[in-house]
């Protein structure tokens, strides 16, 4: 792709947004040579995937977990130099829902990891491994390809309920962060795809062993800042305007202004602005589901016998052991996808029943030491069948948008994000080039 010198002007660029997808955007852009300002409005840097303190302790807004088949996020990941080892757990793909399913894959290339580990899950007869392995071989056959009004329920007809409730489902609520009646079909095979037929290291699971701004978006600041560019954390942008010349945010003027706030927050930043009604109609139109995260201190000793275990018959959908993890001894995260009936509760009555539910599957635990509910009330777009998503290219041709809600192929994920910024920034330049 073209740089400054190909092109003969230096073009600054600014990006309204310190998320992934705004780190993304911004380290494609300033190795191209562009000068690159970021804007982001909280402190932390992260946006909706962001660490913060909490009881001496860096814990995250929502638990995040990655994919060997995240082949951007781990790219940009090396690139600004982060250590991979120190940072990710990296696990064989195991499902372990305990007292009733356990799948493991062994080392085997793609997909025969995926047909042995079916085939000797456990917790599921005969037929019902019979038909995981029939619906995997019946996406390949259709080219991983479904109708695009499709919902994920309606793609799983005929497989039996205990594989759609201990496997299909969680999987679907993990990736989509939405109910299986209304998410995408298509988007849900992307995701199977990706992560379980091509390589066998595309399914492994990457648990991260910093809090989610240290992950990323710290050392992709750091990295951007000796490259000439500039991040201004806990600065708000009030105002964006836009001419056939130029861009202006917050009074400076720029040649291009990338939007990367998540979409509640885009609606409101570009509603003032010419030119673009059918993206904003299209920004406005989204949907959007909560994740709760539930944090219980116990003692040191208290621990999971795998970093990730699935739960099932109440509210809480997985857990993982922050100790394992993070060297946080004792402290156990409760992720709940999704809205639902727990989102009426208050903290201490969720959290009391999340104490519970983790007594039925480790046996009697104390009572916690403290405990800390977060819930994102908008933390992705609701992921639905036959979804119009925006482009990242809008109609007024120095304003542009990056963030898991845009198009492609990925729901709400941060491999989704980054995808989307990295998008971006080709556009951006291949219009240069033009």
């Amino acid at each position: 792709m073209a740089g400054v010198e190909d092109i003969g002007v230096r073009l600054r660029i600014a990006i309204v947004g310190g998320g992934w997808a705004g780190f993304a955007a911004a380290l494609e852009l300033v190795d191209a040579g562009f000068p690159v300002t970021i804007f982001e409005a909280a402190p932390n840097l992260g946006g909706r995937a962001r660490g913060f303190s909490h009881n001496g302790l860096q814990l995250d807004n929502g638990q995040h977990i990655l994919l060997g088949a995240y082949r951007e996020t781990l790219r940009l990941m090396r690139q600004v130099g982060v250590d991979m080892d120190a940072a990710l757990l990296r696990l064989a793909l195991q499902l372990e829902t305990p007292g009733h399913l356990r799948l493991a894959t062994p080392q085997l290339p793609a997909p025969l990891h995926l047909l042995a580990g079916l085939l000797s899950a456990s917790g599921l007869s005969f037929a019902e491994r019979l038909a995981a392995i029939g619906f995997m071989v019946g996406l390949r056959l259709k080219g991983f390809r479904a109708p695009r009004t499709q919902t994920v329920a309606e793609l799983l007809a005929g497989q039996p309920d205990k594989l759609v409730r201990l496997l299909w489902e969680p999987l679907c609520l993990a990736a989509l962060n939405t109910p299986i009646d209304i998410a995408c079909a298509q988007t849900f095979i992307n995701v199977l795809r990706d992560s379980l037929t091509k390589t066998r290291a595309d399914s492994d699971i990457l648990l991260p062993r910093l809090d989610l701004s240290q992950l990323f978006p710290q050392a992709a600041a750091q990295y951007l800042q000796r490259q000439g560019g500039e991040v201004c954390s806990a600065t708000m942008v009030s105002n964006i305007t836009l001419s056939d010349s130029h861009a202006s945010v917050n009074g400076g003027t720029f040649d291009h202004v990338v939007c990367a706030t998540g979409p509640h927050s885009a609606v409101k930043l570009l509603s003032d602005l010419p030119g673009i009604a059918a993206t904003q109609a299209e920004i406005g139109a989204l949907e959007y589901q909560p994740i709760t995260t539930v944090y219980l201190q116990y003692p040191a000793e208290t621990a999971l016998p795998f970093p990730m275990l699935g739960l099932t018959g109440g509210y809480g959908q997985w857990v993982f052991d922050r100790g394992a993890l993070c060297g946080q001894n004792g402290l156990l995260s409760v992720i709940i996808s999704t809205e639902g009936p727990h989102t009426r509760l208050d903290q201490d009555e969720l959290a009391g029943i999340i104490h519970h539910e983790l007594q039925t599957v480790l046996g009697r635990l104390p009572q916690p030491e403290w405990r800390q509910v977060i819930t994102e009330k908008r933390a992705t777009f609701a992921c639905t069948a036959g979804l119009k998503r925006p482009s990242q290219q809008t109609a007024h041709p120095r304003l542009w948008l990056a963030g898991d809600y845009t198009a492609g192929d990925y729901p709400a994920t941060i491999e989704g994000a980054v995808r989307s910024g990295v998008k971006c920034a080709n556009l951006i330049l291949e219009s240069l080039q033009k």
